[in-house]
């Protein structure tokens, strides 16, 4: 039986990659302590930031926002109901729940209100992928959503397992502006609000045993419309050599930061504002504005009372 490296007691967790056993109590304050030392490495952001942490009702954006919130900081909410049916009102419910029982502030934004809901853009779109769609709308909406409100900070729940699989896939592509964005943090001007991932340094593993310790209710169920994206199978690639050798997906990202992100060197992207809604972009009306002349005037002309 393990027992745990700070109380002695019986540890319910161990972790190998950091060769370390904890109790309950104890790994809750060490997920604490290693969000709040990334925020500060990172300068992320302070406690007195207005930030904005975008929730799914998932792990990953819950025990962050649990851990934002047990922290001290100034952190509200932001869910965006994409309407993929059961799976968006399950989602909903978690988030709405959580921040009921903490007493927290939470947004929800109507995508089907706003353009379509995700299923609808899908059948209209169906030479692109439904992911490519979604990042590109919840980007966009946090980011207006969060200028509009006065946010300072708008925080993810990425984690280690989408940051070394997203790394991987750039690399194998040799995709150097993606490398070169490639950052925790990224950072405020032309028309963007700071983004920040104050989870990069957890397996998703690590946040389900966070969210689990801490009573957190959340969804299990992945996105219907994730399944077959490349980033499944490369996560199932480092999963692998994470079992063989534990601690390479850190080792791998936390070197990649330290002596590659450094030296990279991307082109400066000239952005202005978009004709139509005014927020940043390269071209004379941004990519959601160009989506949204393509998908609404289908659907109302497919609509039964058109």
């Amino acid at each position: 039986m393990r027992r745990c490296q700070r109380c002695g007691q019986r540890a319910v967790v161990y972790l190998p990659q950091h060769r370390l056993s904890l109790c309950k109590e104890h790994y809750i304050d060490w997920y604490l302590k290693r969000v709040e030392s990334t925020i500060r490495e990172f300068r992320m952001f302070d406690r007195g930031d207005k930030a904005l942490v975008a929730v799914s009702g998932g792990k990953d954006s819950l025990s962050l926002w649990d851990a934002l919130y047990r922290l001290g900081y100034n952190a509200d909410g932001f869910y965006i109901n994409l309407g993929i049916d059961e799976y968006s009102q399950k989602s909903k419910i978690a988030c709405e729940k959580f921040a009921q029982e903490k007493g927290l502030s939470l947004h929800i934004l109507e995508l089907k209100k706003e353009i379509a809901s995700i299923p609808e853009i899908r059948e209209v779109e169906r030479n692109r992928p439904a992911c490519s769609s979604c990042g590109l709308l919840k980007r966009y909406y946090m980011n207006k959503f969060a200028k509009e409100r006065g946010y300072k900070v708008i925080a993810t729940g990425h984690n280690l397992d989408d940051e070394s699989a997203t790394l991987l896939s750039n690399v194998l592509s040799w995709n150097i502006d993606y490398l070169a964005r490639q950052f925790p943090v990224l950072s405020e001007g032309d028309g963007f609000v700071k983004k920040v991932k104050p989870l990069v340094k957890f397996t998703e593993k690590e946040n389900a045993l966070y969210a689990f310790l801490s009573g957190i209710e959340y969804i299990e169920e992945e996105c219907p419309f994730s399944e077959g994206a490349s980033s499944i199978e490369y996560k199932k690639i480092l999963a692998q050599m994470e079992e063989r050798s534990p601690g390479t997906k850190l080792r791998f990202y936390m070197d990649f930061l330290r002596r590659l992100h450094p030296i990279l060197q991307s082109q400066e992207v000239k952005l202005r504002p978009c004709r139509i809604c005014g927020e940043p972009t390269t071209a004379e009306v941004c990519s959601v504005c160009r989506l949204k002349e393509r998908v609404i005037p289908k659907l109302l002309s497919s609509s039964p009372s058109s």
